[in-house]
């Protein structure tokens, strides 16, 4: 059967079906256990959580399943030089802002404090709780954190967004090769060059990965439904990694205005911006996103820019001015039929057994 391949052989799983890993909040103990307890992979993004968070929300996992889990980290998860930038830069930013923060009346915040990356502890909780699978973007963790990863039999899944960054993998001895196409939705989680020259598509992405590498290969991005994943299988893929489908059920963690928005018309056009995190990301096309549109210098850099946005994300939720917020998702979105993780599922299951039977 189409389901009986290395992948689910690697990660313990019937069926080589993975859902996204969702960061910021957009992750859900529900939506983790309805995956893992039909079959896939259900995938719980903590890159944003302190390491008792994660201990935390591991612990309701475990409560909610017993099938195998992901829990996902971002390796570099900064962009700021030492933390913080220039007050020369950030006088820049509040200019290039000022306008939007004034139409819903809130006050340009102060500079954002200096970051401090999270990922050494983050990783510690990940060794501790020992998940069947553990999936990072944005670089490749230690040979020491891998190694010990290795020995507590944890299995290790990283993305690619080019062929390079594949092979770099691949030398690094992960198990599973994430191929993330441009299509997907979040953010582009190049290492190597910068995500505006790592655009590549899914299927040619993970051609290439197939043809370069001795790795299975999970394809990622433009996939939402049973054509979706058989297309996948047909390239070669060994597994589906599957994201704004189920970011748009109910058991996400993803707002109402959010959900909505990915089943209405406004799915029919997508942006990669950098305006609202600093970081390159695909979601709904907005006029904050469209004005935004090479005017780079005047972003502050990962996390920075997210913690300078976050007052006026939340007022203009409040105001229903959703042309300042960035809702995620791909290009997939116009496709999606199903509100509910477990029927999402199912019909996953039943049309790409119908297409490759």
């Amino acid at each position: 059967m189409w389901y009986q391949t290395k992948a689910a052989e690697l990660l313990g799983i019937q069926y080589p079906i993975l859902q996204g890993p969702f960061g910021g909040g957009l992750s859900s103990v529900e939506l983790v256990a309805t995956v893992s307890n039909r079959g896939g992979l259900g995938g719980y993004g903590a890159y944003t959580m302190s390491a008792p968070e994660i201990y935390a929300v591991d612990k309701k996992i475990r409560a909610a399943t017993n099938r195998p889990y992901n829990l996902n980290l971002w390796v570099s998860d900064t962009d700021a030089l030492n933390g913080t930038v220039s007050d020369a830069h950030y006088e820049q930013v509040r200019k290039q802002f000022s306008p939007y923060f004034e139409e819903v009346g809130v006050e340009l915040p102060l500079k954002p404090p200096t970051f401090t990356p999270r990922f050494e502890e983050q990783i510690q909780v990940v060794l501790d709780v020992r998940p069947a699978v553990f999936s990072f973007m944005f670089g490749i963790p230690s040979a020491l954190i891998l190694e010990e990863c290795r020995r507590r039999n944890i299995r290790l899944v990283g993305a690619a967004t080019t062929l390079d960054e594949a092979l770099a993998l691949e030398n690094a001895g992960v198990d599973l090769i994430v191929a993330s196409g441009f299509e997907a939705g979040g953010h582009r989680p190049s290492f190597l060059a910068p995500a505006e020259q790592s655009l590549t598509g899914s299927f040619v992405l993970l051609q290439l990965i197939k043809e370069k590498t001795k790795l299975p290969v999970i394809a990622a991005g433009g996939i939402a439904n049973g054509r979706g994943v058989a297309a996948a299988f047909t390239l070669g893929a060994d597994a589906a990694q599957i994201g704004t489908a189920f970011l748009a059920c109910e058991e996400s963690g993803a707002l109402p205005a959010h959900k909505a928005a990915l089943f209405s018309d406004a799915a029919n056009h997508t942006v990669l911006t950098r305006a609202f995190t600093g970081r390159l990301g695909r979601g709904l096309r907005n006029q904050l996103a469209t004005d935004m549109s090479g005017k780079e210098s005047g972003i502050l850099p990962f996390p920075l820019q997210t913690t300078f946005m976050s007052a006026l994300r939340k007022a203009a939720l409040e105001q229903q001015k959703t042309d300042m917020v960035l809702f995620w998702g791909g290009q997939i979105a116009p496709v999606l039929k199903h509100r509910k993780a477990a029927e999402l599922m199912e019909a996953l299951i039943e049309e790409t057994t119908s297409l490759l039977a």
